[in-house]
């Protein structure tokens, strides 16, 4: 397969370096309920956005109270018919913040980039790719299929057809879904990686 070694590499580039972490949100369309976001699927991406990195960002601040926080966001152009959308996320990841952390601002920048010109976008694609075909169950190519089969090999699994447990650090899912509505279509499993982070992640 063309680029094999390539992807291997990069792959294991990423396991092998602590600094590095992979997050992401997977929310099923038929999962969505319009009536609660105006109806308007364009808002509703934006806030599932806003909300995982707010959630994100507030387990950081609750982890380590005592270092002064400061996040610059880097993004794709975000899929939205409103112009400042990545300005959106911005102002309201700090109001929602600063609720619980009060004027503290720890989100300092959203800034759209061209995933082309920035490496650490093109490596979350290359990630939420794998994730996404798989749960999509749609990819038939022998590279692709390669890359989601090396990706869950550094995690301890078989496949990718998991989501993780909130506190995993270092590669996680989070399948979104509402109790009051559905019934949950994703398991849960512990992440076992082949290059284990130095530290206790339940700490």
């Amino acid at each position: 397969m063309r680029h094999k070694d390539f992807y291997d590499e990069l792959i294991e580039y990423f396991f092998k370096r602590q600094w590095l972490a992979f997050h992401c949100l997977v929310v099923r369309k038929d999962a969505v309920k319009r009536e609660f976001h105006g109806n308007d699927w364009d808002l509703a991406r934006r806030k599932h956005f806003t909300m995982l990195l707010t959630n994100k960002i507030r387990r950081a601040l609750v982890r380590y109270p005592e270092r002064e926080h400061e996040f610059r966001v880097r993004v794709d152009p975000i899929a939205s018919r409103y112009k400042k959308a990545d300005e959106a996320v911005e102002v309201i990841s700090n109001n929602v913040l600063n609720q619980e952390f009060p004027n503290t601002n720890p989100v300092k920048s959203v800034i759209t980039r061209d995933s082309k010109e920035t490496p650490a976008i093109q490596i979350c694609d290359l990630f939420l790719g794998a994730v996404m075909e798989t749960w999509q169950q749609k990819a038939t190519n022998p590279m692709k299929i390669h890359i989601r089969s090396e990706i869950a090999r550094h995690l301890g699994w078989e496949n990718l057809d998991y989501d993780t447990r909130p506190e995993e650090r270092k590669f996680n899912v989070w399948y979104f879904f509402d109790s009051r509505f559905e019934t949950r279509k994703a398991t849960t499993r512990s992440v076992e990686l082949l290059y284990p982070y130095p530290w206790n992640p339940n700490k």
